[in-house]
Order: C-alpha cells, then sequence, then structure tokens
C-alpha cells in the first residue's frame, strides 16, 4: 500500500521526490537524465556535432575569402581572425539551444516524456539535466569550430579564464532558454518558430561577423539591448584583449540574463507546465 501511495505521489508533478526511496534520490536521478540526454545526441553525433562545425566552416570560408584583406578590426586585427571566436561562440548558443528544446518536444510528440515524469525527480534534477547536457553539446561543438579553424588562424590567448566563463555561461543560458522553449512548444513548428524568429535573429545580429563600432549610431544602441551580444563580445575578449564593451558588463548581462531565465524555468518545472497533463 505505502508503494503505491508513493507511485501515486510521484505522478503527481515533477517536482515531487519519493521520502522512502532513498536509492532513488535526486542525486542519482539527476545522473541518470543527463546520461540520456547526453546519449541522445552521442548516439547521433555526426548530426548534432559534425554537420554544426561543417556549417561553421563554411561561413567562414565564404565570409573569410570575401573580406580578408578588405576590412582590419580593432586596427591591426584581420577579418579571418576577428570573425573565428564569433562563429565558435554562435555555434555553441545555437545547438545548446536546440539541444534542450528539441529533447523535450520530441519527448513530448513521442510519448516518452511519461517515463520521466513516473521517476520521483525534482524540478532541480530536471533543470540540471536538460541543462548539463546542452552545456556539453555546446561546448563540443564550439570545440570542434576551433580545432577547425586553427587551419585557417591560430589565434591568440589574451585570457584564456574569460573564454572558459562565457563559452559556459552562453552555452548555459541557451539551454536554459531551450528548456523554455521546450516545454511552451507543443509540435516542432513551434519549437522552429521560436528559434527562427527569436533566436537565430539576435545570434546573426550580435556582432559575431562584424564590430558593432561599425554600426550607425541608432544600430549600436539596439545591439546594446540584444544579451547574446554580450556573450559574443565578452568570448572575444578572451582572445584578443579587445572587445566593444568591458568583459565585466558583459559578464553582468549574461549572467542576469541567465539566472532571469533560470528562474523563470525552474518555476515551470515545479509547476509542470504543459508537461503533467
Amino acid at each position: 500500500m505505502n508503494r503505491a501511495v508513493n507511485t501515486v505521489n510521484s505522478l503527481a508533478s515533477p517536482g515531487t521526490t519519493s521520502p522512502s526511496s532513498p536509492s532513488m534520490g535526486t542525486v542519482p536521478g539527476w545522473h541518470t537524465l543527463l546520461y540520456k540526454e547526453v546519449q541522445r545526441f552521442w548516439k547521433v553525433a555526426f548530426q548534432t556535432i559534425a554537420a554544426p562545425v561543417l556549417t561553421s566552416v563554411l561561413y567562414l570560408l565564404v565570409f573569410g575569402h570575401v573580406l580578408e584583406g578588405r576590412m582590419t578590426v580593432y586596427d591591426s586585427l584581420s577579418y579571418t581572425a576577428f570573425i573565428i571566436p564569433g562563429l565558435v561562440m554562435m555555434s555553441m548558443l545555437q545547438n545548446a539551444f536546440a539541444n534542450s528544446a528539441s529533447s523535450l518536444v520530441q519527448s513530448k510528440i513521442m510519448g516518452s516524456l511519461v517515463f520521466i515524469l513516473l521517476a520521483p525527480l525534482s524540478h532541480w534534477a530536471w533543470f540540471g539535466a536538460y541543462v548539463g547536457a546542452a552545456i556539453l553539446r555546446g561546448l563540443l561543438v564550439g570545440l570542434g569550430v576551433f580545432i577547425v579553424t586553427l587551419f585557417y588562424n591560430v589565434p591568440a590567448f589574451a585570457s584564456p579564464l574569460w573564454i572558459v566563463v562565457f563559452a559556459v555561461l552562453g552555452s548555459a543560458l541557451m539551454g536554459t532558454l531551450g528548456v523554455l522553449a521546450g516545454l511552451w512548444a507543443d509540435k516542432f513548428d513551434q519549437m522552429a518558430a521560436f528559434q527562427n524568429f527569436l533566436i537565430m535573429p539576435m545570434t546573426f545580429l550580435s556582432g559575431v561577423f562584424y564590430s558593432i563600432h561599425s554600426l550607425p549610431d541608432f544600430w549600436q544602441t539596439i545591439s546594446h539591448f540584444n544579451p547574446f551580444f554580450y556573450m559574443i563580445d565578452g568570448f572575444r575578449y578572451g582572445f584578443f584583449g579587445q572587445s566593444d564593451v568591458s568583459p565585466w558588463m558583459s559578464l553582468a548581462v549574461a549572467g542576469t540574463a541567465w539566472l532571469l531565465v533560470s528562474a523563470l524555468v525552474l518555476h515551470l518545472l515545479r509547476i509542470g507546465y504543459k508537461i503533467r497533463h
């Protein structure tokens, strides 16, 4: 009887944990769900890791070939060297978002989400597993892009710590946004709309291919309201020691954005928004 009651309680909400099942606590459950999410993208690594790397290299070939020698950035930096950190960060952001968003939407459509709901996992466990897997995929794709681009240009490492901080923070923010999109969307076209009309424009208009100082004053002002700009600018500072704004300001904006989105996502997971019914 007690076991049946505990099963019913675990089904009530993804934020509940069965007190009489210590062997199925939050930490083991978090590890299991994280392992499942990592295996999900690793089993098709040619699609989830290799393909984004190829796409970024194509961007480098096209833009680098067309604009190399025709413009310099930060007075002496070549254009190819300038765009490499931007391409690395852009690939990390897009793939971190895609990982958590597509996983949740796919689970909803296939009906496999119910098996996760059966487990006594807290909303913190859900958050940690989905965002953690998104960070890992983002970092793997970014590392792949960086390794390939070494054949074209070897950038300096002015401040490696800033590189690591913004790589992890950027992937975490996008992975969290992916969870938000996955909770809201009920089908793939809704998730695609979220990505195509919000994520993609904000990513491309964040200074990946240009310095915002080359823009008119109006568009410079608009760019400062884009949190993606601060993530890419701070990441680029780690390579060159130069940026459009202070890395501390970039850290503050990106960190605040992640905390706000995380608070919203944790609340939605706690109440079981669009996943309990």
